[in-house]
């Protein structure tokens, strides 16, 4: 299992990479950029991620839009339907607004902060990930 956490807030992305570093592989990105970086990168290296956490208020490159580039990013690669990564959006943002925006972009589920183990833990579920946390 490989996880992105895409969180620019230290705390918020230091607690849920401690809930999830002994269940999968983990990396962090502070921004969207990064975030994007990363996941071409695991692309192109053919080890890509099963689950992304996507912060949607993020410095250079705002969730929504790192949200579109990662499935543009996967059309392009011919990855498709259930071969694609999980995206779960856990955002202070829990408009209607941006949760139907979000899940146009097709992200599998929205996590309206503030996150704690058990909320992380059944939202990941929800999606048909099992990870012993």
């Amino acid at each position: 299992m490989k996880i992105l956490i895409v969180e620019d807030d230290f705390t918020s992305r230091t607690m849920v990479y401690r809930l999830l570093k002994d269940a999968a592989e983990c990396d962090t990105a502070v921004d969207g950029e990064e975030a994007l970086h990363f996941f071409s990168t695991s692309i192109k290296d053919k080890t890509p991620y099963d689950l992304i956490l996507l912060d949607i208020m993020l410095p250079n490159k705002d969730g929504q839009t790192v949200l579109k580039d990662i499935r543009d990013m996967e059309s392009t690669a011919g990855i498709k339907g259930l071969e694609r990564c999980s995206i779960l959006m856990m955002t202070a943002l829990d408009d209607s607004q941006n949760i139907i925006e979000a899940f146009r972009s097709q992200c599998e589920g929205y996590l309206p902060k503030p996150i704690s183990k058990e909320k992380l833990i059944k939202a990941i579920h929800k999606l048909g990930i099992e990870l012993k946390i």
